[in-house]
């Protein structure tokens, strides 16, 4: 689970409310029962400060990876928001059979951009995680992301090229295609990022209103990270590791959607920021961060 993976179990000088004090030099031995006890109390404070994560899952015509990814979500996140841009292979139907307590939202439009857009609209989580359909990226590592956040971060991206990152499915052009475009917005907009099309990201609901996404396309992930760029947050880059897609072929069209990036990139340096500034963020910050960081290194 995801808050089980952050927690520390240690008891280490505690002493149990209902044990007599201790005479100097003795040695305090917890019962099975004592521990049962702390764990429970922990686990009790824990879902009741943990934020609630919310999955979105943009899908088209991926009913044989669906089930795989959706078995490998921890069971404790709150929501999965699974966005369909009309496949025809019946994916609505295995994401419902497969996981009944998700969210299905039909896409009014076309694109992983507007299939992400109205994920984050259908979304009712402290914390929204993008996450392909196609095992692409490994939702064990949800974790680290939301630890991320709880740590300080608005926005935690994934990355593949920092250290302990790592993909086995980028072919030697679209990486070189990735870092040049990643080198061109760190230019432009004095950020520095080292995988700018990765689309593996978790962040705090307050960063919407500075995403504001109003693209379609697989540009959606260049176009978040220049406008998060742009409002002041804090972002943290995640190492994560990029695995084969387990079945069927990318939608992904390398020069078409290069393209597109890079006219994202000159549109964006050419738009006139309205974003919230960093401060107006951070007074939006959940409050009870501090409490789940404090609760899981107690």
């Amino acid at each position: 689970m995801i808050a089980e993976q952050l927690e520390s179990e240690s008891v280490a000088g505690h002493v149990p409310a209902s044990h007599p004090p201790l005479r100097d030099g003795a040695t305090l031995l917890l019962t099975g029962e004592d521990l049962m006890s702390r764990r429970q109390l922990r686990r009790t404070q824990r879902l009741r400060e943990w934020p609630q994560v919310s999955v979105v899952i943009p899908t088209l015509n991926e009913a044989l990876n669906l089930p795989l990814v959706l078995a490998e979500i921890p069971h404790d996140a709150y929501e999965v928001v699974i966005v369909d841009g009309l496949s025809t292979d019946g994916t609505p139907d295995v994401a419902r059979a497969v996981r009944p307590d998700a969210k299905i939202v039909m896409q009014t439009g076309r694109g992983k951009g507007d299939a992400l857009r109205c994920g984050f609209e259908a979304a009712s989580g402290d914390i929204l995680v993008m996450l392909d359909a196609d095992g692409s990226a490994d939702p064990a590592e949800i974790p680290r992301f939301v630890e991320a956040l709880l740590d300080g971060a608005d926005f935690a991206k994934g990355s593949r090229f920092c250290e302990s990152g790592g993909s086995s499915d980028i072919t030697p052009l679209r990486k070189a295609g990735n870092l040049a475009l990643s080198g061109t917005v760190n230019a432009l907009f004095r950020t520095s990022y080292s995988d700018l099309c990765y689309g593996y990201n978790a962040f705090w609901r307050h960063c919407l209103p500075a995403m504001d996404v109003d693209c379609t396309g697989f540009e959606i992930e260049t176009l978040i990270n220049i406008r998060v760029g742009r409002a002041g947050l804090n972002v943290r880059e995640i190492p994560s590791f990029e695995r084969d897609r387990i079945h069927g072929e990318s939608n992904l069209r390398t020069f078409r959607d290069g393209g597109r990036v890079l006219r994202t990139i000159l549109r964006e340096r050419l738009r006139r920021a309205h974003a919230p500034t960093c401060r107006e963020h951070a007074a939006r910050r959940p409050e009870f961060t501090e409490l789940a960081v404090a609760s899981e290194n107690a």
